[in-house]
């Protein structure tokens, strides 16, 4: 029997290719390397024990105080240890245990050389204030809404070198730097649960945005911003397979999107944006004092500043730009080019990490304390901070 059905035209199948996305996502597996380097250095390996001495400097006073006026804020304070009491005994040199009036309570006080880097603090702040506050700027600039929650704002003054009290203070004026806190009764949709973001006054309309790190890094070297590479910095020991080199100088030649353009037209699933998302971690680990922050404080920002759901991997996947420095059961993320570079970058260093540096050497100074009361020997502190603000030689006996 003859069929009447016509026969249908095949048509030609179109290239594979042309249904591949571009620039596709490349999934690299690195092993993480020690590097003893960083561990030796004061300011990160005392990070966890920094802040809460520094809070707990600031809610003391030069006269004996009970510990149970802080021994409740333990919480809030985030101390290693169990017990406030039990911290401030650590660390003879910032904070004067005595015995109290009554019931043989432990009181807390503090001596001239603490009481004078909270001066020196103050001081700093108020020179360099326009630098440091820019640091702020720059974060709430990197969020597409340029606004972000204020109990997030809030959790990074810290790590800016920010005091800690600067949007609870009238005194502090925030209006003067730009910044404007935003209600649910200003005409805006807060996002945030008690209804309050960071703004900028004008919300950064009209004004040219600034350069990123690596962009000023480009203009030195190249001097143009139309190849911006990232810095790497291999540690010592890891060799790398053939393939992950390949992968790694492919990763340079992707096109370069900085923290403070939209970036709406990137696909999620593409390796430009795992290096946008290495230029966003890169810029905001640049603003911190140390250059450093604890991995788990980055999360709340994932969303504010546009990261990949999974971007904590991209510390993995870069070990040549962030290294993972493990201490005492917290994983800090260090960017390395402000340690391993030396003069050769456009980060600037930060007004408060030479008082950052004091409090550090307060804590050394504890340890040797300590180690002379247990062999109950006298001992020599060298590098002692003075009243005068200066570190300069001089020799106390302790008994």
């Amino acid at each position: 029997m003859q069929s009447f059905a016509k026969p249908r035209a095949l048509e030609p199948l179109r290239p594979l290719a042309v249904h591949l996305p571009s620039m596709s996502y490349v999934d690299v597996k690195m092993r993480w390397k020690k590097d003893a380097s960083f561990d030796a250095v004061p300011v990160l390996s005392r990070a966890r024990d920094l802040r809460p001495l520094v809070s707990l400097a600031r809610l003391l006073s030069p006269s004996p105080t009970p510990v149970s006026v802080v021994s409740k804020l333990r919480s809030s304070l985030e101390t290693p240890d169990r017990r406030v009491t039990s911290f401030l005994r650590r660390f003879p040199a910032a904070f004067v245990e005595s015995v109290g009036p009554e019931h043989n309570l432990p009181w807390f006080r503090l001596p001239d050389a603490a009481v004078h880097l909270l001066r020196e603090e103050r001081d700093v702040f108020a020179a360099g204030r326009a630098d440091v506050t820019g640091r702020l700027r720059r974060l709430v600039l990197m969020c597409p809404r340029r606004r972000l929650p204020l109990r997030v704002a809030q959790g990074m003054l810290w790590h800016l070198g920010i005091p800690e009290d600067y949007f609870k203070d009238p005194d502090h004026d925030i209006a003067q730097d730009g910044f404007r806190i935003l209600t649910s009764g200003d005409g805006v949709t807060c996002q945030d649960d008690d209804g309050r973001e960071l703004g900028l006054i004008g919300d950064g309309k009209g004004k040219e945005m600034p350069l990123s790190v690596l962009q000023l890094n480009a203009m030195r070297k190249f001097g143009s911003v139309a190849k911006v590479p990232v810095p790497l910095f291999q540690s010592k020991g890891l060799r790398l397979k053939r393939k992950i080199q390949d992968w790694l100088e492919g990763f340079q030649r992707l096109p370069y999107v900085s923290p403070y353009e939209d970036f709406s037209h990137i696909n999620p699933g593409s390796d430009v944006s795992d290096k946008r998302a290495v230029g966003v971690l890169h810029e905001l680990l640049s603003l911190f004092v140390t250059c450093s922050a604890e991995r788990r404080r980055l999360l709340c920002l994932r969303k504010h500043l546009g990261l990949p759901q999974k971007f904590h991997l991209v510390f993995e996947r870069h070990p040549h730009v962030f290294y993972l420095l493990l201490k005492e059961k917290t994983c800090y993320v260090v960017l390395k080019e402000a340690y391993m570079a030396g003069g050769d970058t456009a980060i600037e260093e930060h007004p408060m990490l030479k008082v950052r540096k004091k409090y550090i050497e307060l804590m050394e100074q504890s340890q040797e304390i300590i180690r002379c009361r247990r062999n109950r020997k006298p001992i020599e502190l060298q590098s002692m901070v003075s009243c005068s603000g200066d570190i300069e030689d001089c020799t106390e006996i302790l008994s």
